[in-house]
C-alpha cells in the first residue's frame, strides 16, 4: 500500500505565506506526477498544481504568480509554497500521486487533507 501524509496548512492572514508538503511511503515502486488539489465549502475539487517527475509543473490560472510547486525525489515529497494568499484560497488542499507500487498497477493516492484558512 502507498500512504500521502501532509502537512503544514494553518490559519494565516490575508497577504500571508504557508507552505504545504506531502510525503508518500509504502511500497512505492515508482511515482509520476504528483501536486495538489483543493475544495472549498459548497465548490467541487479543483487542481492548484501539479509536477512531473521530470519537474515539469502545471497550475491553475488562480495559483499562478503565487504558487509555487516543487518535489524532492529522493523523499518522495511534494511541496506547494503558498504566497500573496487570499480568502479565496481558503480550502481544504490534499495532495495526490501517481504511483506503480510494487503490488499495484499506476493508480492515484491521495492524501487525507490540510485545511488552509486565510482570514481577511
Amino acid at each position: 500500500q502507498v500512504q500521502l501524509v501532509e502537512s503544514g496548512g494553518g490559519l494565516v492572514q490575508t497577504g500571508g505565506s504557508l507552505r504545504l508538503s506531502c510525503a508518500a511511503s509504502g511500497s512505492i515502486r515508482r511515482i509520476f506526477t504528483m501536486g495538489w488539489h483543493r475544495q472549498a465549502p459548497g465548490k467541487q475539487r479543483e487542481l492548484v498544481a501539479s509536477i512531473s517527475s521530470g519537474s515539469d509543473t502545471n497550475y491553475a490560472d488562480s495559483a499562478k504568480g503565487r504558487f509555487a510547486i516543487s518535489r524532492d525525489n529522493a523523499k518522495n515529497t511534494v511541496y506547494l509554497q503558498m504566497n500573496s494568499l487570499k480568502p479565496e484560497d481558503t480550502a481544504v488542499y490534499y495532495c495526490f500521486a501517481n504511483v506503480i507500487a510494487f503490488t499495484s498497477p499506476l493508480s492515484t493516492y491521495w492524501g487525507q487533507g490540510t485545511q488552509v484558512t486565510v482570514s481577511s
